[in-house]
């Protein structure tokens, strides 16, 4: 049995053009539905003591889709942000964001950073959207800062250390993911947090991501709490 208390789940929402494709509607119609997927797990986090809860949004590779499933994506961002504030209102929960934001469209960054501004005193939990985001390039961009420290002479070379170079994260302020849910049964971490998911239990469910329900969630967590995280030590 697992002897640390769950506080911060990541998601790989994954699956949303194949449940679509498979029912003859258009990817967007699965990204919609995914959208809605998203609304039900903020609330079951809550009901579950969840603090901490980082979805997969958008990835630094998926600028490489179609312009018109691109488009539709950042739609639906807007659309999201707009519609789902009330509910993260209600369930007393903050938005905040990683990755490279400025890239995003203006439109989108503005809205994004309005939410996170409405919702900022929020306690009863943080939903983190992971957008224009790769664990990569979150890598390079704190090699990239901590090094610009170093020359400034903030930082001694010598005194780095993995506790370090943490806090040049995107959200050092956040604990790293216990546990990591992937949907569609793919087995891979897609560049997802690839420092910050190094001890964390995975977890990965044939469902597609607009199906993920209660049951679904319940069956990850109960798997979690069946583990024995020992860290790399013995017991």
């Amino acid at each position: 049995m697992s002897e640390k208390k769950l506080q911060h789940i990541a998601i790989i929402m994954d699956g949303n053009g194949r449940w679509a494709k498979e029912r003859g509607l258009p990817h967007l119609k699965g990204h919609r539905e995914g959208a809605e997927a998203v609304r039900r797990v903020v609330e079951m986090s809550k009901e579950y003591g969840i603090k901490y809860l980082t979805l997969y949004a958008f990835s630094t590779e998926n600028w490489k889709r179609d312009k018109e499933e691109v488009d539709g994506l950042m739609d639906l961002l807007l659309e999201f942000l707009g519609t789902q504030l009330e509910v993260l209102q209600k369930n007393n929960v903050s938005l905040k964001a990683i990755g490279r934001l400025k890239e995003l469209p203006e439109e989108v960054y503005e809205a994004l950073m309005q939410v996170i501004e409405e919702t900022a005193e929020n306690t009863d939990g943080t939903l983190v959207f992971a957008l224009n985001y790769g664990g990569r390039a979150e890598i390079v961009d704190a090699a990239r800062k901590l090094s610009e420290d170093v020359k400034a002479g903030k930082i001694d070379s010598k005194s780095i250390d993995e506790a370090m170079f943490s806090r040049y994260l995107y959200a050092p302020e956040i604990p790293d993911p216990d546990l990591m849910i992937r949907t569609s049964g793919e087995l891979r971490l897609s560049n997802f947090l690839l420092w910050e998911l190094s001890y964390s239990e995975l977890y990965v469910t044939d469902v597609y991501w607009p199906d993920f329900g209660k049951e679904d969630f319940s069956k990850a967590i109960d798997c979690y709490y069946r583990r024995d995280r020992r860290y790399g030590g013995r017991k």
